[in-house]
């Protein structure tokens, strides 16, 4: 079962939002059993509208639309439908009755503008909105459903999950569809494409594999297509488990989870403590984990120390330390995570110094040069990373490689 997203608006091909709805709904109909085919971006112009509705009939079964459904004369997604299956707009009750009644809670006035929304083309279902004016829309037509919705993401979103998907389970038999992540730091797309290219050989025509590529890291998806829902999971789990012996310690995880989240999960699991102490990484590091929902379980706390002082004063780096080795060192970057232990009271330690760029490089240290730390009270492991003089690359990539450092070596301490 094939679908199309098209999402219809100017704002969206400008740049001015970005289309967070499609990958939404993409991640939502995938878990369905429904494949998205194609997702195309419109913009608010009636004959666009029409070739790109026309252009997804030949391609899917079923075509999601969202946008262009609001109060204003830029939104012309329902006169555009109404034209492109040749019907008139008629005024649906249902839908005038919710827009009466919010209208009504929040004791405004309706105008007419509005009374109009609850018009839509003669040969749809409306779809109520709970949460809007604007009603969604189901049309069946040649074989095709069309279902277009709001543009607003948490109306789509409700819509999608109240009505949408329960009315599509309901009238189509869809297959089983099921993924498996495999989360891997540290090696490159193409060396562990090598490394596990029999295994990826040997897969059935109903199993896939997709490298999904990050900074730093690399998530394997198994995805496996059927009708069978447990013989399905066991082969996908074979593979998997193929896959993870081959990989080795470059995997970190067997879950589709941020690399930050597995380290904080498995830390609350054993009732251990972090803390972080950072220079070029500027509080990077302390943002992805404290993004995370129950973080302060683990996570006490740390310090962004970027000039000297602060290293010293903070942390207790040796004045000594920074004028002979520099703030850029193997010398420094373990004083201060040795530092952020002592100061902080955590079990664990994390601590970044380095010259994240573009400029401030010398000969000896150019641009990218990054140190970094992890300990505990017994072990302290630092190492030497050089980056590109790209700013923004290099902070993301010293908090990855730092992440797998700390997970590292709380693997080795179990052992």
């Amino acid at each position: 079962m094939l679908a199309e997203i098209i999402t219809i608006g100017d704002e969206i091909l400008i740049g001015q939002i970005v289309d967070t709805n499609s990958a939404w709904m993409a991640r939502k109909l995938n878990s369905e059993g429904i494949r998205v085919k194609q997702i195309s971006s419109v913009s608010d112009d009636r004959q666009h509208i029409l070739n790109a509705l026309a252009e997804a009939k030949e391609r899917a079964d079923i075509i999601f639309i969202t946008g262009g459904l609001g109060p204003t004369k830029d939104d012309i997604t329902k006169q555009t439908l109404a034209e492109y299956f040749n019907v008139k707009l008629v005024l649906n009750n249902d839908a005038l009755n919710n827009v009466l009644s919010i209208f009504k809670r929040y004791n405004r006035p309706l105008l007419e503008v509005n009374r109009k929304q609850a018009e839509v083309p003669e040969n749809c279902e409306i779809i109520l909105n709970n949460n809007g004016t604007a009603p969604g829309m189901w049309f069946n037509a040649d074989g095709k459903i069309y279902v277009s919705m709001p543009g607003v993401p948490f109306e789509m979103m409700y819509m999608m999950e109240e009505a949408v998907i329960p009315k599509l389970k309901q009238v189509l038999k869809l297959p089983v569809i099921i993924h498996k992540t495999i989360l891997t730091v540290g090696e490159g797309e193409s060396f562990l494409a090598e490394k596990i290219a029999d295994i990826e050989n040997d897969l059935p025509d109903n199993i896939k594999l997709a490298y999904l590529p990050k900074m730093g890291q690399v998530r394997l998806r198994l995805s496996a297509y059927g009708n069978g829902e447990t013989s399905l999971n066991d082969d996908l789990e074979a593979f998997a488990a193929r896959i993870v012996d081959r990989v080795g310690t470059n995997v970190v995880a067997q879950e589709d989870t941020p690399l930050e989240k597995v380290i904080l999960n498995h830390m609350a699991d054993k009732g251990l403590t972090l803390s972080a102490a950072e220079s070029c990484t500027g509080g990077y590091i302390s943002h992805l984990i404290t993004q995370h929902a129950g973080s302060s379980q683990v996570f006490l706390g740390g310090a962004v120390t970027y000039s000297n002082d602060l290293k010293e004063n903070i942390l207790g780096v040796k004045n000594e330390t920074l004028y002979q080795f520099g703030a850029v060192s193997q010398e420094t970057a373990t004083e201060m995570v040795e530092g952020a232990l002592r100061q902080f009271g955590s079990d664990y330690a994390v601590a970044i110094t380095g010259i994240a760029g573009p400029g401030g490089g010398t000969e000896d240290k150019p641009a990218g040069t990054v140190w970094i730390a992890v300990a505990n009270t017994n072990k302290t492991v630092t190492k030497k990373f050089t980056f590109s003089n790209k700013r923004a690359q290099n902070i993301e990539r010293s908090a990855i490689a730092a992440f797998f450092m700390l997970i590292t070596l709380l693997k080795e301490t179990e052992m």
